[in-house]
């Protein structure tokens, strides 16, 4: 199944979960994956600003 990025969170999504979102706020490429299982001890979750479990785009 293909994946999707939503801009704002980078988090990586199904694509069957992209019509919660605008065409405008979903990415179909990205580079690189992080995921985050522990985001309150997690240095690099940190200098990502990210707050909550999951798998996120490095860079879109």
């Amino acid at each position: 199944m293909a994946l999707k990025v939503v801009k704002a969170t980078k988090e990586i999504i199904e694509s069957s979960e992209a019509s919660k979102y605008s065409s405008d706020e979903i990415a179909d490429s990205f580079k690189g994956k992080i995921v985050v299982l522990q985001p309150e001890e997690s240095e690099v979750a940190k200098n990502l600003k990210i707050t909550k479990k999951g798998s996120f785009a490095i860079k879109i």
